[in-house]
């Protein structure tokens, strides 16, 4: 459902509490929650994407019998353990400062999505549990039950980022409530769930999630392979990591023009914005890059596509895309921050794919990837990128929806706490944050430092020291090859 004006726009106006003077409350609490995201959702991407490698690594052990896979599994179990750890901790903030700092928007949603939440935190307990499991039962269960163990951290931690992002959508696509004078009636979470940005929304996190971790991983094997072209750990795990990363890398731009024309019907104003699109037109043109002037409602210095936008937005190069005209202009996001945000996203996203088809190709005709320089040093290049392109998706998706909370329902002003001296908790936290991201750094980097030099030829033919038999199978082959 729709309004053109803020439900709570009648509510009296709130007396003035002295507060710093160079940040207002509602720029601090708006700041403190872009602050807490941001570092949030790098763990939250991770614990989505490093489960599944981590599966792959051991079902490869089984497989093959080579204990290089078994060294990558528990390597990357070692990692997953200690990101989940910040994540929770940053999560658990999240949660608090939602109450904290909007206690309107959960007074008005509460109700509403409070089933995605709770689904969210029956996911989150299932991942922890599980993946104690994983990490204590090496010894202690059977190999096949191991393994499905990791498979089911790896599905918990995917199901628990969906909820999260349904939320989210909710929040883009208001549906499942009536409202009566102000108040939320007749509360559906089941439609509230299934609201219109949902299944857009969660496909296009959930790949960036694959894509990104994907793509961080690979790059820092490639590094190390840039060196030693030969290492043995350092080649299977590059192969792991693009297993990963680089399909959904290639689906991305496929799951972003879902997106977009989602956008285009249900949210007009925010693709305008991210394109930079100041008038209502026909035949709209896709702009490339450019520096949006607001005041003169022109975008200088771009390169336009004619047609463009109009067809990728409705496939229809004739099709009227609403512009920043459609609305008053309190009713615009921030138009430069938006659609910088929006072609970041774009052409690091487009990078990976291409990245990706290179590697797709040169496996479908069986080239070494790790002796291929070009290619590792444009996957070294890719490290961050993946993330980077997360944190500037998200900045659009939040950006683009204001200056409502609610999309058409609520709008931010309206949802911030009274409470006075928000400066102070924002602060704080981004120091806080800062230094545990100093020493989640450090803990990686030590372990990536004591990574194995083994060479490929002892790699591939080590011999097997384990358990015996894998899934009622003997492994067989490579010792007899040694």
């Amino acid at each position: 459902m729709r309004r053109t004006r803020s439900t709570f726009s009648n509510l009296p106006n709130l007396p003035y509490l002295p507060h710093l003077a160079f940040m207002s409350d509602l720029l601090a609490a708006r700041s403190q929650m872009a602050v807490s995201l941001a570092f949030h959702i790098i763990f939250a991407v991770i614990g989505i994407a490093m489960p599944v490698m981590m599966v792959v690594a051991e079902r490869r052990w089984h497989v093959t019998g080579h204990e290089i896979y078994l060294d990558l599994a528990k390597r990357w179990a070692k990692g997953t353990a200690t990101l989940f750890a910040v994540g929770a901790v940053s999560g658990t903030v999240l949660s608090f400062e939602l109450g904290l700092l909007w206690p309107r928007f959960m007074e008005f949603a509460g109700s509403i999505i409070g089933m995605p939440f709770s689904l969210e935190g029956f996911a989150f307990f299932t991942e922890a549990i599980f993946l104690g499991v994983y990490l204590y039962g090496w010894e202690r269960i059977s190999p096949r039950a191991h393994l499905w163990a990791g498979v089911a951290v790896a599905v918990s931690g995917a199901a628990s980022g969906i909820f999260v992002v349904i939320a989210n959508a909710w929040m883009n696509a208001p549906a499942g409530f009536e409202l009566q004078g102000g108040r939320v009636v007749n509360v559906d979470p089941i439609a509230a769930m299934g609201n219109a940005a949902a299944v857009s929304q969660t496909i296009h996190m959930t790949l960036a999630a694959y894509a990104a971790t994907g793509f961080a991983v690979a790059g820092i094997h490639a590094l190390f392979l840039l060196k030693d072209p030969g290492n043995a750990f350092h080649r299977r795990a590059l192969q792991i990591a693009l297993i990963v990363g680089a399909p959904a890398a290639v689906l991305q731009p496929l799951s972003g023009d879902l997106s977009a024309r989602h956008i285009a019907v249900h949210q007009p104003v925010k693709l305008a914005a991210a394109e930079a699109v100041f008038r209502t037109q026909a035949g709209a043109p896709l702009t490339v890059g450019g520096w949006p002037d607001v005041a003169a409602r022109e975008t200088r210095f771009a390169v336009e596509i004619p047609y463009g936008l109009s067809f990728l937005a409705f496939h229809d190069p004739h099709a009227v895309v609403k512009g920043l005209d459609a609305v008053p202009p309190e009713e615009w996001p921030n138009i430069p921050a938006v659609h910088l945000s929006f072609q970041l996203m774009v052409a690091l996203g487009t990078y990976l794919a291409l990245v990706s088809l290179w590697v797709g190709w040169l496996a479908w005709r069986r080239r070494d990837l790790a002796h291929n320089r070009w290619l590792l040093g444009a996957i070294a290049l890719a490290t961050p990128m993946g993330f980077i392109a997360v944190e500037a998706g998200w900045m659009v998706t939040e950006l683009g929806r204001q200056p409502w909370v609610i999309y058409g329902i609520l709008r931010t002003t309206d949802a911030v706490t009274p409470m006075p001296g928000l400066v102070v908790p924002f602060v704080t936290f981004t120091l806080m944050y800062c230094l545990l991201g100093v020493i989640v750094v450090w803990l990686l980097y030590r372990q990536i430092l004591r990574s194995p030099t083994m060479p490929e030829w002892k790699g591939f033919y080590m011999p097997v020291r384990s358990r015996g038999n894998v899934n009622g199978r003997k492994r067989g082959r490579e010792d007899q090859a040694t």
